[in-house]
């Protein structure tokens, strides 16, 4: 058996690593390593101090690269990271393991104190109150005073009892870790889930590439185009400063005889139609050009760019550990604006050489454009092309293949239109797109995107049936349409719920009628296992009253609750396990696409939902030859009609 070093460091960097990211963050040429805090197995955890003139020990310098070793931290892309900027040594991702990426598995709290937390660590085994008020002191610059003579930087000589609190911090931090680690070994990620992290690491030291005079002059047209129009405004109002809500409600109240006592976006456009003075109107249009925020990603990308113009780290492994998905970083790839524009190059070529009078003119202003280019601003390695392909209606496809739904099966591997065929099978016509009946196609799409999930009348408003002119009747039609065309896949719904039920209720493994879906429950936690052997994690699942409805029970779970952040209890059922079970599916899909793609030599850059984007030679390999990678029929999914489509070009757009 392996042996096992688990480590920690403290560092400083005058870089803020929140905004700009580790990768930006190290390479600071102020950056150094403070403290290592470091153990083998269940020895004492010892300390090294930097500061003091302590060097690296040599014992854990012999086995950094022995692979007999397994190293450990919490968030290991950090300690790899000091590793490979303070000792000029590339740490070999296959030989480290992640606490963080084994929390996230056992459905815990990504961070390391409120995973201790989570798991019930008394106090004096989580990490110490002090931690975060020592690492502001002693981590990063400090505002220059009279009373601390000047200094930007707090050293261990200016507050010796604060220094000493933290090297305790630094050693706790590896117990932590430790303790975390040997509560949930049993459940350390599988082989291919370890592959999975490594490829993830490689990848986010590879980084993005950006254009950035792309993104340089796309900021300074911003801040130009803002001004302008802020100018505008002053003139127009003669208000003090045109952006306070205060001070626009009492000149509309000056100009329109009349109070609006909001003024924020669900009621803006109410506000707008009852208007009556050109210049309110006006002044109105200038407001709501102001508040477009259309270069916050190129200063994102600026703020985390590395001298070789890449940007790093921009993907979490396991972020959302629910399903196991990746949550962005620093840029956000997952957020990016779409672009509809027919001549994005000349837009691009206008933006790029500083047009700024003629980028204005053409397109009526110049926040659309800039938005609409932000994906642009990735582009392909010098002499290479990107190709981008991505899996076709994954999630409706995976959730066919589940249920057993076979007139959607059939559609997906005749290359039928989906949103046709599902309004076909509602209404009982046939349907085509910009042909017979299809005015029926819309209800058709609405309905895929919105009710594969268990959702009703609220889904459907959530992607916009109401905005398209439906009615609740409508609506709810369509709800009932929807699910009448579907059986196998509403009965998947139930199917699962029962089965997670009894599992729970029998503590017993437990396989769901519809899917073939088996459900474990293991001290305390609810596993859901998937086709690729991967397993979701539902941490202290119960079966019991509902909080919202005490007249009945329900299935919950403890998780991090999406709006407020925090560690509670969840209530779930079907549609939502339903959810999970094929959004973790279709990223395990998407992780054997990348191991394809990586083992025939594909150099991935980035991936986005369920898109891939790699970089290639001009004169290489084509995106089709990367699709059917990609939409191959994987061994634990047989008979799962997956499709990919893609696009090449000298930079990353929306096809």
């Amino acid at each position: 058996m392996n042996r096992l070093l688990f480590m920690d460091f403290e560092t400083f960097s005058p870089t803020d690593i929140g905004s700009c990211g580790s990768f930006r963050y190290m390479e600071d040429p102020d950056f150094e390593p403070l403290l290592l805090a470091w153990g083998f197995d269940d020895d004492p955890i010892q300390l090294v101090d930097f500061t003091a003139g302590e060097t690296w020990p040599e014992v854990f310098r012999a086995v950094l690269h022995d692979p007999c070793v397994t190293k450990i931290a919490h968030n290991a892309a950090f300690e790899r990271g000091v590793i490979h900027t303070s000792l000029r040594e590339y740490p070999e991702p296959e030989q480290w393991l992640d606490t963080m990426h084994l929390t996230a598995q056992c459905g815990l709290p990504m961070s390391l104190d409120a995973a201790g937390k989570a798991l019930g660590l008394p106090e004096d085994q989580a990490k110490m109150k002090e931690g975060k008020a020592l690492i502001r002191y002693f981590c990063i610059p400090c505002k220059p005073t009279k009373a601390n003579g000047m200094r930007e930087r707090n050293f261990p000589e200016h507050a010796p009892d604060k220094w000493q609190v933290f090297k305790d911090y630094c050693v706790r931090d590896v117990e932590t870790e430790r303790t975390i680690f040997r509560m949930l070994e049993t459940w350390t990620p599988n082989k291919e889930e370890r592959r999975f992290w490594v490829l993830d690491a490689r990848i986010n030291e590879k980084g993005v590439r950006i254009d950035r005079r792309l993104a340089l002059n796309a900021v300074h047209m911003d801040n130009r185009y803002k001004e302008e129009l802020t100018e505008k405004a002053v003139a127009l109002t003669g208000l003090e400063n045109p952006k306070s809500v205060s001070q626009i409600k009492t000149w509309l109240f000056d100009q329109e005889g009349k109070e609006f006592p909001s003024l924020n976006k669900k009621v803006i456009a109410d506000v707008v139609s009852q208007l009556q003075s050109s210049e309110a109107k006006e002044f109105m249009a200038l407001r709501s050009e102001l508040s477009k925020s259309s270069t916050a990603k190129y200063t994102a990308m600026l703020r985390s760019m590395c001298r070789d113009d890449h940007c790093k780290g921009c993907f979490l492994f396991y972020g959302a550990n629910r399903t196991g998905r990746f949550a962005g970083r620093l840029v956000q790839f997952q957020n990016m604006s779409k672009n509809h524009a027919e001549d994005l190059d000349g837009m691009r070529d206008l933006v790029r050489n500083g047009h700024y009078t003629a980028l204005k003119a053409l397109y009526d202003g110049v926040a659309d454009p800039l938005s609409q280019l932000v994906r642009t601003a990735i582009i392909p390695e010098e002499g290479q092309k990107l190709l981008i392909s991505d899996f076709s209606a994954i999630e409706a496809r995976v959730t066919a293949w589940f249920a057993g739904e076979t007139w959607r099966l059939e559609a997906f591997r005749e290359g039928k239109d989906i949103y046709c065929e599902s309004a076909s099978q509602m209404f009982h016509v046939p349907v085509v797109k910009h042909g017979v009946n299809g005015d029926l196609r819309q209800k058709g799409k609405i309905a895929e995107l919105a009710l594969g999930y268990g959702g009703g009348v609220n889904a459907l408003k959530a992607f916009g049936a109401d905005k398209m002119g439906m009615s609740d009747e409508e609506m709810q039609e369509t709800v009932d349409l929807w699910r009448a065309s579907s059986p196998r896949i509403t009965a998947l719904w139930r199917a699962l719920e029962k089965a997670a039920i009894r599992c729970i209720a029998r503590r017993t493994s437990t396989v769901s009628e519809i899917g073939g879906v088996r459900f474990d429950m293991e001290n305390g936690i609810l596993w859901m296992a998937l086709p690729s052997g991967r397993r979701l994690a539902y941490f202290g699942a119960r079966y019991e009253e509902s909080r919202f409805h005490p007249d009945r029970k329900c299935l919950s779970y403890m998780g991090v609750e999406q709006q407020s952040r925090k560690w509670t209890r969840i209530e779930t059922w079907g549609g939502k396990l339903t959810e999970n079970l094929v959004q973790a599916t279709a990223r395990d899909c998407l992780r054997e696409a990348m191991f394809a793609l990586d083992d025939t030599g594909f150099d991935i850059r980035a991936h986005v939902h369920d898109e891939v984007i790699v970089t290639e030679p001009l004169n290489g390999r084509s995106v089709d030859e990367m699709s059917r990678l990609m939409g191959q029929e994987i061994r634990w999914a047989p008979g799962l009609p997956l499709r990919a489509d893609g696009y090449e070009g000298s930079y990353y757009f929306k096809d």
